[in-house]
């Protein structure tokens, strides 16, 4: 699957994070991604804390496999050069505000009368329409907005963010299912398409059985801190040293929890033999399943209860997430070579296709590192063509 998309060639001109993430799955799968910029750097998330020796490793996340290249789309040369782009290019992504597009005349309507057959992909924060068109949205907001946070935290404490941006990294994958489909339909028809994402359309999408439960009952989910609303024991319980993640899914599995604990009783008295039954008494049977937890540490526990069926696990920080046996068997951190901080490690790309990992080729680019190539190779452009170019701050 590494070449899956091989010779297909995307303009990236997205910043910060959802966009940056869902072509950097594309260039995983073989595309020839180009990231544009400004000259001097258009991405907020190159400044973003911490640093490496000058580089973000916020930006380091989202950018391997990738060509850069500085283009000042506000100026006459920078847009007819991008539109030279744009005629052997099959994909272009983008995360400005709605409208800046068209306002810089390189709209969806210029780029297929361009190329016919181009495909856009615009990822907004509220999305193309509405009365929030205009509205800029990050990855808290959206949370906020998106009913997220009202769902995250304990039952009696405050509304909480989650601890990763899963509203950009969801519609990074949206980004790149999307466009995936839209090269099959493409293929097929030739025609241009222009996809519409919008980061409170992926959250909302992901309000899953929260969402059913209210369109189908009127039922508004409230906070439960790291226990399930509708099903216990699903949660973490504090052990001799760490925390320990329990999800027993069925009453088969609960039993098996009893069995671990020594008291097996528990599984037969009247008030926890169905997850009905325990959902209406979930505070007593917590205590008791406390009282017995707190006597041993997580990892014995751990070995115990996973010999007996019952998913669970330590909660790990996270460097005990890379040093995980698990992780480190299925090889999860790849090293590649960086221009200026030599080899350097990333997670890699999670797809393993006939015992095949995606490769990381290229360590993120630094800003611009291809400028002079591709305009030398694609354009012909010499020394002292591209050396007036940078003075007139095209380039």
């Amino acid at each position: 699957m590494e070449n899956a998309l091989q010779n297909i060639k995307v303009l990236d001109l997205s910043r910060v994070l959802a966009g940056p993430l869902g072509t950097m799955l594309l260039a995983d799968m073989g595309a020839d991604v180009l990231r544009i910029e400004q000259p001097g750097g258009s991405d907020d998330i190159r400044h973003w804390y911490p640093f490496v020796e000058g580089e973000s490793t916020y930006y380091m996340a989202a950018n391997r496999n990738k060509r850069s290249m500085t283009l000042n789309l506000k100026t006459d040369k920078g847009r007819a050069l991008f539109e030279e782009l744009v005629k052997k290019a099959d994909i272009v992504v983008e995360n400005f505000k709605t409208g800046t597009l068209d306002r810089l005349g390189l709209g969806y309507h210029r780029m297929k009368s361009i190329k016919p057959d181009i495909i856009l992909c615009s990822i907004t924060g509220y999305g193309q329409t509405g009365p929030m068109n205009q509205h800029p949205g990050y990855d808290p907001v959206i949370q906020a907005v998106g009913g997220l946070m009202d769902v995250t935290g304990e039952e009696d404490g405050e509304a909480t963010r989650v601890g990763t941006p899963v509203v950009d990294i969801m519609t990074s994958h949206y980004v790149a299912i999307s466009i995936l489909g839209a090269l099959r339909v493409r293929d097929q028809e030739k025609k241009p398409q222009h996809i519409d994402l919008s980061l409170l359309d992926v959250q909302v999408s992901s309000l899953a059985n929260i969402a059913s439960s209210y369109l189908l009952k009127n039922h508004i989910s409230k906070r439960s801190g790291n226990a399930h609303g509708n099903i216990t024991p699903y949660e973490t319980f504090q052990c001799a040293d760490d925390p320990i993640m329990i999800a027993a899914g069925n009453d088969r599995m609960f039993a098996q929890v009893t069995e671990v604990l020594g008291h097996p009783e528990w599984a037969k008295e009247a008030r926890f033999t169905t997850n009905h039954d325990r959902i209406r008494h979930r505070e007593e049977l917590r205590g008791l399943l406390q009282s017995v937890f707190i006597q041993k540490p997580a990892t014995e526990w751990e070995k115990q209860l996973s010999n007996h069926g019952v998913p669970c696990g330590a909660v790990n920080n996270i460097q005990q997430v890379f040093e995980h046996p698990q992780v480190q068997h299925r090889q999860m951190v790849k090293t590649s070579e960086h221009e200026t901080l030599g080899e350097v490690p990333s997670v890699r790309n999670p797809i393993t296709s006939n015992d095949k990992t995606l490769p990381v080729d290229s360590a993120p680019p630094l800003l611009g590192a291809n400028t002079k190539e591709i305009l030398e190779g694609t354009f012909g452009f010499n020394d002292e063509s591209i050396r007036v170019l940078k003075e007139e701050g095209v380039v």
